[in-house]
């Protein structure tokens, strides 16, 4: 059932409004738990679209073998999206850097509070986040090291390719994510593919992997497949940035294991028929990032290389 979570008035007789899907098990059963997949704080970020899509879909298909409740927010960031700009436009803010919101502050972080209030007492909640125009993703769960222990055997039923576990950083604090674990509501944050773009395999496999995760947690009978056995990092993660300007061409696949001093492409220049850098692999591992957007200038991260982790 669709709901609007929130309103704000807007110019010319204009309303931003919040809306949900809120899915429950048919009537007669009970409505188990509770969990909250959201997308679109990020206006430019798309992905998530799609895997909402896929979700609504499956969950429809077989409503009898619903036993929680499904909430669905599309476009937490409805603005952004609109306007295909990653922040709130006219407040100039990252949506993601002003949570949990405030009842009584401007109308961004009133309607950050109201979000998220919203969402307050689920069980679980999602957070699907793609990549910047400029880097692709494999699909991966993000999570701090202060909730890795609660966190990381959830990740594990997400069908991810791997999960990361960083240092907790201050400004994760005003994230979502921070957020809802400090209130009590165990929240995953997904990164994968690439921002203004749409990849349907990525979409899929973490369509499978949200469906087998309420599987585990008793809250839908139907069958999903096995979900794959990612890679449990901790940090161990080779950064390669460009040490000249010109066109970044990849030699090497997405996904692909390589190992070190493998070719991973070249920095061409287009004005002398050069290679200005042999770009080379620092060290062995899972290539998980890698330049989709061609144009780059010294320093501009190029690829990342998961180097250690752990695997099931």
């Amino acid at each position: 059932m669709e709901q609007v979570v929130t309103s704000l008035g807007l110019a010319v007789h204009e309303d931003l409004e919040l809306y949900k899907n809120h899915l429950t098990p048919l009537p007669g059963k009970d409505r188990g738990k509770r969990i909250c997949i959201v997308t679109g704080i990020h206006g430019d970020e798309l992905e998530g679209q799609y895997v909402l899509y896929l979700l609504n879909r499956r969950l429809k298909e077989h409503p009898e073998w619903l036993r929680g409740t499904v909430d669905l927010y599309p476009a937490l960031n409805p603005l952004g999206i609109n306007t295909v700009r990653r922040g709130v436009p006219l407040f100039d803010l990252d949506m993601n850097r002003i949570f949990p919101g405030a009842a009584d502050g401007p109308a961004a972080e009133y309607f950050a509070h109201e979000a998220i209030e919203d969402m307050r007492g689920a069980d679980f909640a999602v957070d699907l986040h793609a990549s910047n125009i400029f880097l692709r993703e494999l699909p991966q769960v993000r999570i701090s090291e202060e909730t890795a222990d609660a966190l990381v055997p959830l990740a594990k039923q997400l069908n991810v390719d791997f999960v990361w576990i960083h240092a907790a950083a201050t400004v994760l604090e005003s994230t979502l994510a921070h957020s809802l674990n400090a209130m009590g509501t165990r929240c995953l944050v997904v990164e994968m593919g690439v921002g203004m773009r749409l990849t349907r395999e990525y979409a899929e496999q973490l369509t499978d992997g949200i469906l087998n995760l309420m599987h585990t947690q008793g809250m839908w009978d139907g069958e999903t497949p096995p979900p794959r056995k990612p890679i449990v990092s901790k940090d161990e993660v080779a950064f390669i940035n460009a040490d000249a300007a010109g066109i970044f061409v990849p030699a090497v696949t997405h996904n692909g294991h390589v190992r070190k001093g493998d070719i991973l492409g070249v920095i061409a220049d287009p004005l002398t028929g050069t290679d200005k850098q042999i770009v080379t692999a620092p060290a062995a591992g899972l290539l998980f990032t890698l330049r989709e957007y061609p144009v780059v200038y010294p320093g501009s991260l190029l690829a990342r290389i998961l180097t250690g982790g752990e695997q099931e």
